[in-house]
């Protein structure tokens, strides 16, 4: 006999007739012999309905009411289920987040899961009964001593489904939604996108962040740091579904089930060099000509990054093995100022470098990761080179005689132990397809910062600035091209953000901005940015190159590239946004 953890989302329960076929589901697999968890929204679009409500009687309802009207959504989902089951024999009982034990973090409306106490929910699991759940909640002590209500924020029921299963050690964690599965991308946009039998957690986050709204990240989080089998099935079908993977041993969570450090590891990768390239020409495939020359010459090429300058031209800089060096820069040699080849260009080759990763997983969802890293590595005079995040790692690039000091520091700073320090690249996963899973992000603006001093930690200084504001950028790109300013010699730093955050990152940086004479924030033009997800990539030559050649014979120009191993981000413009997904998807493969 298993236990397993089902939850409904607010559609799957959004009708009474809705809500009685989720019953009959639930009671098949009670009837099997298995133990089962239930976790629910509020039914159909009742939230929303309650943040009207909220929001006719007050233009800023304090987060505290908010939490206490929002969580009542749930408890009328959970009553009526727990009624629906035991309509057909089948014992159930209902149970809000306090009830169930669910204690969070003192932040209203955006609450973290601490520890989940699950003495009453395993004494009514001992007794045959299934336990029916209010998602999206919990309780914490509030300032004064007195319990408060509060809310997980956007996703939150998924949390509640998975935190619960980590917590009670279920077998697996079954997430039904209006879909029979994660698809390879958004079917709204590309109707015969494949249903994906499998994929890892880390894909998964990726793919999450990016867009895919089938999940959360932050349950996915949960379910890779514990090892949990997760499973996104339909409500309405019998398909099976996608299936999670991990390959993290399974551990019952206890305190500071979502609060424990977010990085896990540390990795190393030496012997490294770098070709810069500047004044690349801005149009509709350039990246993809450099990049088939370097894969039709046996060059495989690790993190790319490409920053628009000053809009007639890119920077553009790609890391590889120090061995193939030389021959990178002669192909790229070929390409610049020859007859039939691209307008010239200036290259640049550094060959002592090193890459330094910290991994682990909702990274870019913690700004202050990345911001003490940097801040760390500053602080100790160590330049970076390059700079490359994800929803799974950050990265940089600095000087190979300064890896062995950095390493140190960094591993001290987030305090990991020596099993978790990787001295060579990880092995990729050769069983993997190549791309997994295309997203489209919209709600993405571009910014840079020009005239970032030259010198150790004023990037740090940047990404702390907005760290502290709560603000978290994503494909952070740092130019080639120096400007000279009253300081000395600069570079631009551009980005992308949530578009709702750029006034208050111009607010976060102006008293930073006003030290560095020249320097400014520029924001960018409306964007969207396309990103191929697959843990394969690292194997398999030439998939840049591929995505690359897709939007250009689409006639797409790209903005800014970001990659990272199992990651390819292009940004471009926001009107080319769904032609850029088509044309990416399909160059894949991935239809169905």
């Amino acid at each position: 006999m298993a236990l397993l953890v089902q939850k409904f989302g607010g559609s799957s329960v959004g009708s009474l007739e809705r809500l009685k076929a989720v019953a009959k589901r639930v009671c098949t697999t009670r009837r099997t012999g298995d133990d089962v968890v239930v976790v629910v929204s509020a039914m159909g679009k009742t939230t929303d309905d309650l943040t009207r409500l909220a929001r006719s009687v007050s233009r800023h309802p304090p987060q505290r009411e908010l939490d206490m009207l929002l969580a009542s959504g749930e408890q009328v989902s959970i009553a009526l289920l727990s009624m629906a089951l035991q309509e057909l024999g089948v014992g159930a009982v209902s149970m809000t987040g306090q009830q169930v034990g669910i204690v969070t973090e003192a932040a209203h409306g955006r609450a973290r899961i601490l520890n989940i106490r699950t003495e009453r929910v395993r004494a009514h699991l001992a007794e045959g009964a299934v336990v029916v759940v209010a998602g999206f909640q919990g309780t914490a002590t509030g300032a004064n001593g007195d319990l408060e209500i509060t809310t997980l924020g956007r996703g939150g029921s998924d949390t509640s489904a998975v935190a619960l299963a980590a917590a009670l050690g279920a077998e697996r964690c079954e997430i039904y939604t209006d879909v029979e599965g994660v698809l390879t991308t958004d079917p709204r946009i590309v109707p015969n996108a494949q249903v994906l039998e499998s994929v890892s957690c880390d894909e998964m986050l990726e793919l999450a962040s990016l867009g895919a709204a089938v999940l959360h990240p932050r349950a996915v989080e949960i379910a890779r740091n514990y090892g949990l089998p997760l499973v996104v099935r339909s409500s309405w079908s019998e398909h099976p579904g996608t299936c999670l993977t991990s390959n993290r041993r399974q551990r019952v969570a206890g305190v500071a089930l979502e609060l424990g450090n977010p990085v896990d590891a540390l990795e190393l990768v030496r012997h490294q060099g770098l070709v810069a390239l500047s004044h690349v020409p801005d149009r509709p495939g350039v990246a993809a000509r450099l990049s088939e020359a370097l894969s039709e010459a046996g060059i495989n090429v690790d993190l790319i990054v490409q920053s628009l300058h000053e809009g007639v031209s890119n920077d553009m800089a790609f890391t590889l093995e120090r061995r193939d060096l030389e021959r990178a820069q002669a192909v790229v040699g070929n390409l610049s100022g020859r007859p039939g080849g691209l307008q010239p260009f200036t290259t640049a080759a550094y060959p002592e470098l090193a890459k330094l990763s910290l991994v682990g997983a909702g990274i870019t969802g913690r700004p202050d990761v990345a911001a003490s890293m940097f801040a760390t590595l500053g602080q100790a005079g160590i330049s970076l080179r390059m700079i490359a995040t994800s929803e799974v790692k950050v990265s940089c690039v600095i000087e190979d005689g300064n890896a062995a000091q950095a390493l140190d520091l960094l591993r001290q700073r987030f305090e990991l132990t020596p099993s978790q320090v990787h001295l060579e690249a990880v092995s990729c996963e050769d069983s993997s397809p190549a791309v997994r899973g295309v997203a489209l992000d919209r709600g993405q603006a571009q910014a840079s910062v020009h005239g970032v001093p030259d010198w150790p930690g004023a990037a740090a200084a940047v990404c702390r600035a907005l760290s502290d504001a709560n603000i978290s950028l994503d494909t952070i790109v740092q130019s080639e091209r120096t400007r000279q300013t009253p300081l000395g010699a600069a570079r631009d730093l551009a980005f992308t953000l949530p578009r709702q955050d750029l006034e208050q990152a111009r607010q976060a940086l102006d008293p930073l901005l006003r030290q560095w004479p020249g320097a400014k924030l520029v924001p960018g033009g409306p964007i969207a940015r396309v990103s191929a997800v697959g843990a394969g990539m690292p194997c398999t030559a030439g998939t840049a190159g591929r995505m690359f050649r897709a939007l250009a014979d689409a006639g797409i120009n790209i903005a800014m590239i970001a990659t990272s191993e199992i990651r390819i981000s292009c940004v471009v413009a926001q009107d080319d946004g769904e032609a850029a997904l088509r044309a990416v998807h399909h160059s894949f493969g991935l239809e169905g």
